[in-house]
């Protein structure tokens, strides 16, 4: 085995984190399967309503913006594995339900409505939790390869799970997907269940005390370096990421497809941030700012592109490498922040970095939905990469202008990984 080849899955010589990128292998193919499910069963019970869209799409990311500073509060002092076996567990039994629901035909839009806010107030814990999980059972040393890991663990189940989530739709219908996916979670908690607890790397335990939160927030607010990469993906998650509006509407009164045809444009994206995922598991240093803005500004390039697209082929082609430039930013802003965080802080400094990208969905799909419905989705599309754009280019400019200044002593190269308090500690 080639030298680049070890280093691209070192990772995956940690059997706690083997353990649990196989779990969520299998779990996030079913959540795949379920999002294109509860997509194309919205269409059909709103009659093709982007802003029907919008809404299931901000009562899912709204839990976000309430509950996720708090939670990641929670995930510094909580065992990290217990407060995802109950998050797995929850998201479980919901999807079951909703399961049940559609195959006895008895699913109203405002039960998907429910489902995508009780979903979401469970993803608003699960997440910050999971985050800053990766660093726990792997170290900083590994750290950024593990991320790389976990966004092709993730972006292998986004590339297929709509795809057969398309088939099985068009096969047996909506309800089984949700099934299909309830069943999925038995992986991961299985897995979670095998972990060696003792092999994890918990730092320090934080004692429940006031201003918690608050504290987080100052960290962040002192840290130029974090600021950028927030700021940045802030405008990405709110405007550029909305496809899970635009790509439903461009496949159905765009390009007048089917479901399978569909799930491929989610896979052809799913397809590219595989690629890129692999090829930015052979990292091994904190990225730079200058990296984080150049591979946001492909993004909003690409994702301009796809708006032009004539047909479906061309289209699946460019959301190829909109994937590839999207996981390549995600990948250098996550790895950028928890390497510049320190471990008793990382889930609160996580949590904020979650809730700008996913809590800034809600916001922008009551933007994009109803200009998606009115003027079609190549507008809506349109508008998320100019506004990445312009964002990636003012971030340049201010940080041009700000190295120009003396430099700031805490942007030294990840401070926090070498501070006694992320010192790793059996638990």
């Amino acid at each position: 085995m080639s030298p680049g080849y070890r280093a691209m899955f070192a990772s995956l010589r940690v059997r706690n984190y083997r353990l649990f990128a196989s779990g969520q292998i299998v779990s996030l193919t079913g959540t795949w399967m379920q999002t294109t499910a509860q997509d194309w069963l919205v269409l059909d019970l709103s009659d093709n309503s982007g802003t029907a869209l919008g809404i299931v799409t901000a009562l899912q990311f709204t839990p976000v913006l309430l509950l996720t500073l708090w939670a990641g509060a929670l995930a510094d002092r909580l065992d990290k594995r217990k407060v995802l076996l109950v998050t797995q567990l929850i998201s479980m039994l919901l999807a079951l339900g909703m399961g049940v629901l559609v195959v006895t035909g008895t699913a109203a839009l405002w039960n998907v409505y429910v489902f995508a806010l009780l979903l979401g107030t469970v993803n608003a814990f699960d997440t910050p939790a999971r985050q800053s999980f990766i660093s726990e059972m792997v170290g900083p040393d590994r750290l950024p390869n593990a991320v790389s890991l976990n966004s092709a663990t993730f972006n292998s189940a986004r590339l297929l799970g709509p795809a057969v989530g398309g088939l099985v739709i068009a096969g047996v219908g909506v309800g089984p997907a949700f099934l299909i996916n309830g069943a999925s979670y038995l992986a991961v908690l299985a897995g979670l269940f095998a972990m060696r607890p003792s092999e994890l790397l918990t730092g320090r335990r934080v004692e429940r005390a006031r201003g918690q939160v608050t504290e987080g927030l100052r960290f962040v607010w002192g840290r130029r370096d974090l600021l950028l990469v927030i700021a940045m993906m802030s405008v990405l998650g709110t405007l550029g990421m909305n496809f899970n509006l635009t790509l439903p509407l461009l496949a159905k009164v765009e390009f007048d497809v089917g479901p399978a045809s569909f799930g491929l444009l989610s896979a052809a994206f799913a397809g590219g941030a595989l690629i890129g995922a692999l090829i930015g598991a052979r990292r091994t240093t904190r990225p730079s700012a200058r990296w984080v803005l150049a591979c946001a500004a492909a993004f909003g390039a690409l994702e301009c592109a796809v708006a032009f697209t004539p047909n479906f082929g061309i289209a699946a082609l460019v959301l190829l490498f909109v994937g590839l430039a999207f996981i390549a930013h995600n990948n250098a802003a996550n790895a950028r922040v928890q390497l510049g965080t320190p471990a008793h802080l990382r889930g609160r400094v996580m949590s904020l970095y979650m809730l700008v990208f996913l809590g800034g969905t809600p916001l922008g799909s009551l933007i994009i939905g109803p200009i998606s419905e009115r003027y079609g989705p190549r507008a809506g599309l349109l508008i998320g990469g100019i506004a990445v754009l312009i964002a990636a280019a003012a971030l340049a400019v201010a940080r041009m202008r700000a190295r120009k200044r003396p430099a700031v002593p805490a942007e030294r190269e990840a401070p926090a990984d070498r501070a006694p308090a992320a010192t790793g500690v059996k638990s």
